[in-house]
């Protein structure tokens, strides 16, 4: 294979059920030589990845998959090293004739923090390209059993960082409001549960996992400490 035939794909592997892949990711993930997906370090000090496991229920040999580690902190030095020396690692490999993947849960171009490392191989004269995916929030609606948006309606996702007086705000206006990454606004939710009888919340947690969660019922949500894998859908009450 030509260097120039060769290109470095970011995979999107959906929320988690490996069933929720797309075709072409698949298929680019079987003709992978190395697989890099995103890990975090427990408490205990193990390696945990969501997408490595995923990997291993598509069918993946363990063997192919690269797994590397973020630190997780607001200073953002340490995790850009950590790509920084990916690209590299990456690079060699490009230029060794391999081809490779990078997974990312959801879809890989909205809020995937991988984004970083595919700039940084851009940079580098390197071939890349993003295939499609399955976000959380998508996935989502079937949960509930409920139509994202209908008709005129608006949709405002955010990430997490709102204040209770913003969100009551677009509510008011009309939108439907997704908040990723929901445990940045842990407090002004249920503040804007108190404030907002009249809106829908629809609680998910682990969205299409074997440990998913979902609730509307508020009273269960205010006594929530939402995890990382939370997310949030508001809407009018119809």
């Amino acid at each position: 294979m030509k260097q120039s035939e060769k290109v470095i794909k970011f995979v999107s592997l959906g929320p988690g059920d490996p069933e929720l892949i797309t075709i072409k990711g698949l298929k680019a993930l079987q003709e992978a030589s190395f697989i890099y997906c995103p890990a975090t370090m427990t408490p205990s000090g193990t390696k945990s990845s969501h997408s490595s496991v995923t990997l291993q229920a598509l069918g993946i040999d363990s063997d192919k998959i690269k797994t590397f580690t973020l630190p997780m902190s607001k200073n953002r030095d340490a995790a850009i090293k950590v790509y920084q020396d990916l690209a590299d690692d990456i690079e060699k490999c490009y230029k060794n004739d391999m081809q490779i993947a990078v997974a990312a849960e959801g879809d890989a171009g909205f809020y995937a923090s991988i984004q970083y490392l595919y700039e940084l191989l851009k940079e580098k004269g390197l071939q890349v390209t993003r295939i499609a995916g399955v976000p959380a929030f998508i996935a989502a609606g079937p949960v509930a059993g409920i139509h994202l948006v209908k008709q005129e309606e608006r949709l405002l996702v955010v990430p997490g960082i709102i204040s209770e007086e913003e969100l009551t705000d677009k509510i008011n206006s009309g939108y439907v409001v997704v908040i990723m990454k929901l445990p940045l606004c842990e407090e002004a939710v249920h503040k804007a549960i108190t404030q907002n009888p009249e809106a829908e919340f629809h609680y998910f947690e682990n969205i299409s996992r074997e440990n998913e969660f979902y609730t509307s019922d508020t009273d269960i949500i205010k006594d929530k400490k939402f995890p990382y894998f939370s997310l949030m859908i508001i809407s009018k009450k119809q």
